[in-house]
């Protein structure tokens, strides 16, 4: 593992995806841990996907007080929480099933319009204790959460200032057969103590470089989390 800091990101490097995982997993860890010292809880977003699911499942084995964390999500699709393709469904069964206690807070609600899930978000978020961390990933088009490069509710995203909006993503391929989505906003983004950010293969690694070098949010919107105010993004990273 070898780290490469800069004023806007910090670049962990690892070895192999074992190394990767027992790594973030025990630094996601070591914040929670933290957090419940200083302030009794903690509370986290966690994104879904296929990445990040072998280290929750290694997070959830770390020896904490699993009943003083609240777990919420950076993102949804609009999907019932017990629909497999959904985050919450992820979560749930990689990491909720085996941490013990934890509470979890899903962002859509069975039988209520999304507009009123996104309100219900937005009380949430504003009314608790703000996030110690939240885990993100990155799609091959550069967007992070729910924030799609070209999709016709990005700016009214980005603008937000609220932690949570809903978003439109038709006509975006990455966003595939959802296209509606619940996501945190730049302003959600930047209310957390610790940014991480999840990348697997080259292609990863060279999205983020263009990113970087582009400095162009609505292209890139990944760029809402390496620009938000506060602790340098961390980039864990593994070919």
């Amino acid at each position: 593992m070898n780290a490469a800091v800069s004023d806007r990101i910090t670049l962990v490097r690892h070895a192999n995806d074992e190394d990767w995982t027992d790594a973030v997993a025990k630094e996601m860890a070591n914040v929670l841990a933290q957090e419940i010292q200083q302030h009794g809880r903690a509370r986290m977003l966690l994104s879904g996907g296929t990445t990040p699911a072998p280290i929750y499942e290694v997070l959830a084995e770390q020896p904490l007080e699993w009943a003083r964390v609240e777990v919420g999500l950076a993102d949804e699709r609009w999907l019932s929480p017990q629909d497999k393709d959904s985050n919450a469904w992820l979560v749930r069964n990689s990491f909720l099933a085996h941490a013990e206690g934890a509470h979890f807070d899903p962002l859509v609600r069975v039988g209520r319009p999304i507009a009123e899930c996104v309100h219900t978000a937005n009380l949430m978020a504003q009314h608790s204790q703000p996030a110690c961390l939240v885990v993100l990933g990155m799609g091959n088009d550069g967007h992070t959460a729910s924030l799609f490069p070209g999709s016709r509710d990005l700016e009214r995203a980005l603008q937000s200032n609220q932690p949570y909006a809903a978003l439109d993503a038709t006509g975006c391929p990455v966003a595939n057969t959802w296209p509606l989505r619940i996501t945190l906003t730049p302003h959600g983004l930047a209310t957390a103590g610790n940014r991480l950010l999840l990348l697997r293969g080259k292609q990863k690694l060279e999205v983020l470089e263009a990113a970087l070098a582009s400095n162009d949010v609505h292209r890139y919107p990944v760029l809402a989390a390496i620009n938000a105010p506060g602790n340098p993004l961390r980039v864990h990273w593994v070919p």
